[in-house]
């Protein structure tokens, strides 16, 4: 059942970059995915959504895609204001994309599904690109 919501995904920029440069471990946990791990299941818990992929406490967070029912986009933005600023404070910038859509809030293990099992995740996930390509350290609403 398909029910009116968000989608939100958040996406670290360039990460793999500053791994090297700064010598962090991509296998577990470091000041950036931790800190993003931690920020994710404090915003999923405030907003009752739910992750569908990405989520990692065991090697850190780098990608995310959540559903949020109930919720405009808009009502998200100091929330997701927060969780870049949260970033930057360990320098890594991050691009954030939520839409306005219907969620099926069914978690998935499959990093495609998360990204293309709707028409409102394709958009957002195309939405995530373009502003990745674009130089990231932005957030998207639509």
């Amino acid at each position: 059942m398909l029910v009116p919501g968000t989608i939100v995904m958040i996406d670290l920029d360039k990460f793999g970059e500053i791994v090297e440069e700064r010598g962090w471990s991509e296998y577990r946990p470091n000041p950036a995915t931790g800190l993003l791990t931690m920020l994710v299941e404090r915003l999923v818990s405030k907003w009752q959504g739910v992750v569908l992929y990405g989520l990692d406490p065991d090697r850190g967070t780098e990608e995310v895609v959540i559903e949020i029912p109930y919720v405009e986009p808009e009502e998200l933005l100091d929330d997701l204001k927060a969780i870049r600023e949260e970033l930057r404070k360990v320098g890594v910038t991050a691009t954030i994309v939520a839409v306005r859509g219907y969620v099926g809030l069914k978690p998935t293990g499959d990093r495609r599904e998360a990204y293309e099992g709707t028409p409102y995740r394709r958009l957002a996930a195309k939405l995530l690109r373009k502003a990745k390509r674009r130089g990231g350290d932005t957030i998207v609403i639509a």
